[in-house]
């Protein structure tokens, strides 16, 4: 049971990602003031620099190595979980994660360059 709750978390953690990298620059396009938010995008950020330093120093994802360590001690997986392992876990060398994810934080980081966030200071003055 653990090791799905940590799945989840993972997915939603994905989601949150890939979500951020598709809308900062659309939201930025049609004028959504939300994409701007600076504790929303500084956590974004940090995320996938996260991300990028696990795999650039050799390491898999944190929540990837426990999944699978609970995920050996507990029962057979469910078939959705299995899935779900499947689509997220794909059989490449680290190399291969760690050129993507710094591809993906470089890409982030220019968008907080090109979208820039709103500073939490000016915010609280235009209230």
């Amino acid at each position: 049971m653990t090791a799905y709750l940590i799945l989840l978390l993972h997915v939603a953690i994905i989601a949150f990602n890939v979500a951020g990298c598709v809308l900062i620059p659309i939201g930025a396009w049609r004028g959504w003031r939300w994409v701007r938010e600076f504790w929303w995008r500084l956590a974004h950020l940090l995320s996938l620099a996260v991300v990028a330093a696990q795999a650039l120093v050799g390491r898999a994802c944190f929540l990837t190595l426990w999944q699978g360590e609970l995920s050996r001690a507990e029962s057979a997986q469910p078939l959705i979980a299995g899935w779900i392992n499947r689509v997220l876990y794909w059989p490449l060398p680290l190399w291969v994660f760690a050129v993507a994810y710094v591809v993906v934080f470089a890409y982030v980081a220019a968008l907080w360059i090109l979208v820039r966030p709103q500073s939490p200071r000016r915010r609280r003055k235009a209230q």
